[in-house]
């Protein structure tokens, strides 16, 4: 039996979602996220800050629901 990974990611909009259709005409759906870590170094006691950017892709239903509502919740 396959194992399912769940993650939630919450960040900023890269870009705005761009749909296109397969030639079945189910949708998909890329954008992408920033997520930011901040910290305070131990030894140096200077803030740091790394950004890490994550390509996310949707199908069908999702898709069509995720390009209407960019930057939405």
């Amino acid at each position: 039996m396959p194992s399912l990974n769940k993650v939630m990611l919450i960040g900023n909009l890269g870009r705005d979602p761009e749909v296109r259709y397969m030639p079945d005409g189910s949708a998909v759906c890329s954008f992408s996220v920033a997520t930011t870590e901040r910290w305070k170094d131990k030894h140096t006691d200077q803030s740091q800050e790394q950004t890490e950017w994550h390509n996310i892709v949707v199908y069908r239903r999702l898709a069509v629901i995720t390009a209407e509502y960019p930057g939405e919740g």
